[in-house]
C-alpha cells in the first residue's frame, strides 16, 4: 500500500503553507511530520509553476511594473565561503512583474541579482504578452535597461523611478528594515515617451509586502528560511499562484486572475490542490510578435508596425487661456495742434519718442567719375 497523505491532510497542510506558516509550524498545526510536509511543499510548488505556465499567457497588459524582492538560501551572502558553489547558496532574489490594472503577477523568477537573471526574467515576461505595454516601470536597477531593450525593442515605452534615501547617522528602532519616510524620487525615461504621471513602482512594492506575509521563507531573523534553492523556488511559485487565483484584492473585490480574464470565479483550496497535482503538460510560452495599441491623445503611427509616436507636451511658452481673444489696444490719437512733422522745442530733456528724421539734400553718385568742370552735387 502506497504511503499517500490523505486528501484532508493535504488540504490542511496547503492551507497552513499559503497562510505564511513555516514547515515546523505546519507540523504542529496538522500533525503531519515535517519531512512529509517538505516533500508535499516541493510537489505543490512544482505544480504551481506548471499551472502558471499553462494559464498565465497571451495577456494584454497596458501598465506593467516590476521589482526585486530580497531572499536567501541556506546562508546569508556574507557567510558564503568563496570555495563553495554559490549558485544555489546565498542570495535568492525574486524578480516579479505585476499588471497594474488587474494586480496579476505576470512573471516571476528566482536567481541572483545580476544581468543573467534579469535577462531570463524579462524574456519570460515578454513571452507571456501579445500586446506591447503602453508603459513599463522599474526601479533604478541598471540591468533592466539592456534586458528590456533586447526583449521588447526600442519601440517599447520604459521608465525608471530612482529613489535616493536619506543618508546620515540617525537610526530609529526599526532602521534595518524600514527606509526613511521622505525618499527623493527621480523619474527618467529610458525608451519611448512615457507618461511620467503613471510611472510608479508602488504596486510592486505592495506585492512584495504581501509575499512576505504569505511566504514564511521570506521572513527575517527566524529559522523558516529555505535550505535548498529548489525548495525556495517551489515556495515562491506556490505563493504567487495562490495569490493570482485565490487571493481577493480588496480594491477590486475579485482575484487578479478574474480581473485579467484568466478565470471567471474565485478558486478554493480544493480546486487549487487539484490543479497543482495535475500532470498536464505545461511548456513555457514562446514569444510572439506584439501588437501595438494606439495610445490616448494625439498620436502618429510609425511605419512597419513599430508602434505610435505620441505628442508630448514640451516646455514651450504656455498656451493662452481659454476664452475669447483679447482685443488689441486702441491706437493713441495724435493731438490736432501738433502735426507729425512739427518741430519740437528743446526742453533740456531728451525724448526718444519725439525723434524725427531731418531733411537731407539728395546726393547723386557717379560710377564713372565727375565730368571735367563740374562739381558733384
Amino acid at each position: 500500500m502506497a504511503n499517500v497523505l490523505p486528501r484532508e491532510r493535504q488540504l490542511a497542510v496547503l492551507a497552513a503553507l499559503v497562510d505564511g506558516n513555516s514547515e515546523r509550524a505546519a507540523e504542529r498545526m496538522t500533525g503531519v511530520s515535517r519531512p512529509t510536509i517538505n516533500r508535499f511543499a516541493l510537489l505543490a510548488g512544482q505544480g504551481a509553476a506548471r499551472l502558471h505556465n499553462r494559464r498565465v499567457r497571451d495577456l494584454s497588459c497596458s501598465l506593467i511594473t516590476f521589482d526585486e524582492l530580497w531572499g536567501w538560501v541556506a546562508k546569508k551572502p556574507h557567510r558564503v565561503d568563496p570555495a563553495e558553489d554559490a549558485v544555489d547558496v546565498g542570495e535568492g532574489w525574486i524578480f516579479a512583474a505585476i499588471d497594474v490594472s488587474s494586480r496579476l503577477c505576470v512573471s516571476f523568477y528566482v536567481g541572483k541579482r545580476d544581468q543573467e537573471s534579469t535577462d531570463r526574467f524579462i524574456e519570460d515576461l515578454r513571452a507571456r504578452l501579445v500586446v506591447m505595454p503602453q508603459l513599463m516601470t522599474s526601479d533604478g536597477f541598471a540591468p533592466y535597461v539592456s534586458s528590456v531593450g533586447t526583449s521588447f525593442g526600442p519601440s517599447s515605452t520604459f521608465a525608471q523611478t530612482v529613489k535616493h534615501y536619506r543618508k546620515g547617522s540617525r537610526r530609529g528602532p526599526d532602521h534595518r528594515y524600514e527606509p526613511p519616510r521622505d525618499p527623493f524620487i527621480v523619474k527618467r525615461a529610458v525608451f519611448g515617451a512615457p507618461d511620467m504621471a503613471k510611472a510608479s513602482t508602488a504596486h510592486s512594492e505592495r506585492l512584495n509586502l504581501t509575499m512576505r506575509h504569505v511566504n514564511g521563507r521570506l521572513r527575517r531573523l527566524c529559522l523558516a528560511f529555505s535550505k535548498k534553492m529548489e525548495n525556495h523556488r517551489a515556495a515562491v511559485a506556490l505563493a504567487y499562484t495562490h495569490y493570482n487565483f485565490c487571493h481577493v484584492v480588496k480594491t477590486l473585490r475579485v482575484t487578479p486572475a478574474m480581473q485579467a480574464g484568466i478565470t471567471d470565479h474565485v478558486w478554493g483550496l480544493e480546486e487549487l490542490l487539484d490543479a497543482l497535482m495535475s500532470d498536464a503538460p505545461s511548456e513555457k510560452p514562446i514569444a510572439r510578435p506584439l501588437a501595438h495599441v494606439k495610445p490616448e491623445g494625439a498620436t502618429r503611427e510609425l511605419p512597419a508596425g513599430r508602434g505610435f509616436l505620441r505628442v508630448v507636451q514640451g516646455s514651450a511658452a504656455p498656451s493662452p487661456p481659454a476664452g475669447p481673444a483679447p482685443h488689441p489696444p486702441a491706437p493713441v490719437p495724435v493731438a490736432a495742434t501738433q502735426s507729425a512733422h512739427a518741430p519740437v522745442e528743446p526742453t533740456g530733456q531728451l525724448d526718444l519718442l519725439s525723434w524725427r528724421p531731418k531733411p537731407r539734400k539728395p546726393v547723386q553718385l557717379s560710377l564713372f567719375g565727375d565730368p571735367p568742370g563740374e562739381e558733384q552735387t
